[in-house]
């Protein structure tokens, strides 16, 4: 009896032993561990380093396979480890791209920090969401000189109803001129945005016939795809605001755009 509760009580453990992250003696190990193991597509060995959680902190559809083969080539280039206060960093290329992933050193000896790396992860899935929104403003800037030059006017709507071309884009059929904006903008999905991001043109009373209309575009979920909500005015100069948690409820009354101390000019 007494072996038997012994027993069970070992295998009670063995989840949780599970869980147990990889130790190594070196960062270097580590990371050459970890990039053997994405080369392989080894989910395993993922597993044992990073924890039974590390698919959470991928994008839903998983890696990008392009940017994998990206790093594992910038690794053959090059790779660098810069450790300082029992973390380290792995950066490849030449660009010294760093992987968002830091190393730490624990009594267990260096292991892989999921946790430092989800936060890492947000602030760059932010900061690339945030600056794909401002280059999307200016693009659609350049699309309404261009339905200028067609049709004499600004456009009044981002999407053109179905079947006309009264708006910065409709969809063209093969060998056809394409439309001055990017079917980016008329996403699949109802309300998937754009790189975490939504458009809509402030058309409302003021705001005059004699430029284009300014474009706001604010995240699709605050603190999540993005931070600052960005506007573009007709002299092609961008603004932004933090409307904090409130963001879809403040800027779904914004009808106009006129720059106050609260919108900061965007830097070029």
């Amino acid at each position: 009896m007494k072996l038997q509760k012994i027993i069970a009580g070992l295998l009670l453990l063995l989840p949780v032993m599970g869980q147990a992250q990889q130790a190594f003696s070196t960062p270097e190990q580590a990371a050459s561990t970890l990039v053997s193991a994405i080369q392989d597509q080894n989910d395993s060995v993922l597993t044992q380093l990073l924890g039974d959680d590390w698919q959470q902190i991928l994008p839903p559809d998983g890696a990008d396979a392009q940017a994998v083969a990206r790093f594992l080539r910038d690794w053959q280039i090059s790779h660098q480890i810069d450790e300082q206060n029992g973390v380290a960093h792995l950066s490849v290329g030449r660009g010294q791209w760093q992987l968002p992933i830091p190393m730490v050193k624990t009594a267990a000896g260096w292991q892989f920090d999921t946790a430092r790396a989800a936060d890492e992860i947000l602030t760059r899935t932010l900061g690339r969401n945030e600056l794909s929104a401002i280059n999307a403003l200016q693009a659609y800037l350049d699309a309404q000189r261009d339905y200028f030059a067609l049709n004499h006017h600004y456009a009044q709507k981002l999407i053109s109803s179905e079947g006309k071309k009264d708006g910065l884009y409709w969809p063209v059929s093969p060998g056809e001129a394409p439309s001055p904006l990017g079917p980016a903008f008329s996403p699949t999905t109802p309300g998937e945005g754009y790189h975490g991001y939504r458009f809509r043109l402030l058309t409302g009373k003021g705001q005059g016939n004699d430029a284009p209309a300014a474009l706001l575009a604010w995240p699709l979920d605050y603190g999540k795809t993005g931070v600052a909500t960005f506007v573009i005015d007709g002299q092609d100069r961008v603004y932004q605001r933090d409307f904090g948690a409130q963001t879809a409820q403040q800027t779904e009354g914004i009808t106009q755009f006129t720059p106050d101390e609260q919108w900061q000019p965007v830097q070029p």
